[in-house]
């Protein structure tokens, strides 16, 4: 069976984090693997709490699955602490990567410490497969805004920039349709999708990310795994549902 392992953060309300990560890659037939970075408690509505698990906690789970389990490709979504950051890039050992530069939580709380985000910047992204951005994490990573769809490639030539193989824009909180954009630094592919009518979008990113992780390790090559992925995602919107007072969660 192949295997991915998924670094992040916990999210209490079961709908993002690492629970969509382990729901996405069992609907994917790929086993998952976990290290948790933060446990955070979490509704539909707030992030109420963020407690940063110790990073000899971090490196022992690393240590258990990578040394005995092993990886077919390493996912990381929320990376809270400068040490969580150095422990995953320590521990990579050359394996495919995917990150989801996870800063801010849909709720709109910092999950992210200027530290973490420079070494997610100067250490882990030059080590990435794919970078998965949304807009709010390319503004974070580069400073550059993006208010329009022709303004999809400048993002993400500046993300590129930093290191990563390639990189994938999503656009999807831009006006009408989602579409995403990848690039490697040579070719550029628009990704359209269709704007699904819901307000249960809770854990999309995580999602996508991981769905990508997981069809990288089924052997898609990077452009068939982030058309595989975005589909997957859609679906996965098109079929959320409500719960709590906020909005609900995809269904992977």
């Amino acid at each position: 069976m192949k295997r991915v392992l998924a670094v992040g953060g916990s999210d209490s309300g079961g709908g993002a984090g690492i629970q969509a990560d382990v729901k996405t890659l069992h609907a994917l037939g790929v086993h998952a693997s976990t290290v948790v970075t933060a446990v955070t408690a979490q509704s539909s509505t707030a992030v109420l709490d963020v407690h940063d698990v110790p990073l000899d906690s971090i490196r022992a789970q690393l240590a258990a699955v990578l040394d005995d389990l092993g990886a077919d490709v390493v996912k990381t979504g929320m990376l809270s602490t400068a040490g969580a950051v150095l422990a995953v890039v320590e521990a990579l050992g050359g394996r495919p990567l995917v990150v989801d530069p996870v800063g801010v939580s849909s709720t709109g709380r910092s999950l992210l410490s200027p530290a973490a985000l420079e070494l997610l910047r100067t250490r882990l992204l030059p080590l990435a497969t794919v970078v998965t951005p949304n807009l709010a994490e390319v503004a974070a990573l580069t400073g550059l805004h993006v208010d329009r769809e022709d303004q999809l490639e400048d993002a993400a030539r500046a993300v590129h920039a930093l290191g990563p193989q390639w990189v994938l824009i999503t656009g999807g909180h831009l006006p009408g349709n989602p579409t995403d954009l990848l690039y490697d630094g040579k070719q550029t592919v628009l990704l359209e999708g269709d704007r699904i009518s819901t307000d249960h979008t809770h854990g999309t990113g995580c999602t996508l990310a991981s769905a990508l992780a997981g069809y990288l390790a089924l052997g898609d090559d990077v452009l068939t795994a982030t058309r595989h992925a975005k589909a997957f995602v859609t679906d996965a919107i098109r079929r959320g549902y409500p719960l709590g007072a906020g909005p609900g969660p995809v269904r992977p």
